[in-house]
């Protein structure tokens, strides 16, 4: 399923003040999905997921919660508990300034806002799990580009949380970014510190970026 709201797909940001242009429409455009159109995009999401090899064959997935218009991946959590999927959200680090770790995330894990306003699990070290233990850890995005370029909301923490995958790439867990189809962008320019993405899994397609 294909979602359009306006065509910045030939836009190249050149410059920070660009990237924060582009952001800001990229955001406005996801949020002005209703709830239909996210409500679809959610099942179609979940539905090009499970045919990523990676994906199906992954017991530890970490995942994020839904907020600003990103498209919404519960549906695809739903589908796999019953297949013994365990899931882990992302929690700022309260010790390793900029950087997140993974807590185990059921029905029953207390929750509570971050100082964003966005929900988190209460951090407790005998649930969280390190990243390079997990089997697939899927990233909200902003923007991306079929090269692997991807735009985020800016504050740098999952590249901060994944710069061990660099050294020691035999640890990295599979990378894959998720985002409405509209999202989508001919280039998006990348910077050293950007962590490669192994894949984007939009509402339409899978996009093998690694």
């Amino acid at each position: 399923m294909s979602h359009t709201f306006q065509n910045l797909s030939e836009f190249e940001p050149e410059s920070a003040r660009d990237r924060k242009a582009l952001r800001r429409h990229l955001r406005d455009a996801r949020r002005a999905l209703n709830p239909e159109q996210q409500t679809l995009a959610a099942i179609d999401l979940a539905n090009t997921l499970r045919r990523h090899p990676r994906v199906m064959g992954a017991r530890h997935i970490a995942l994020y919660l839904p907020n600003d218009g990103e498209i919404d991946p519960r549906t695809f959590m739903a589908q796999s508990r019953r297949r013994g999927v365990h899931f882990y959200l992302p929690v700022l680090h309260p010790i390793h300034s900029g950087q997140l770790a993974f807590c185990r995330y059921d029905a029953h894990t207390p929750m509570a806002p971050n100082r964003f306003g966005i929900p988190e699990p209460v951090f407790h070290h005998r649930l969280i799990r390190p990243a390079w233990s997990l089997d697939v850890i899927l990233m909200p995005l902003v923007g991306f580009d079929e090269q692997g370029g991807r735009l985020g909301m800016g504050g740098g923490f999952y590249d901060r949380t994944l710069a061990f995958t660099r050294v020691r790439p035999r640890l990295r867990p599979t990378l894959i970014g998720l985002a409405h189809e509209l999202q989508r962008m001919d280039r998006l320019p990348t910077e050293p510190w950007d962590v490669p993405l192994d894949a984007v899994v939009t509402d339409g397609r899978i996009y093998r970026t690694g």
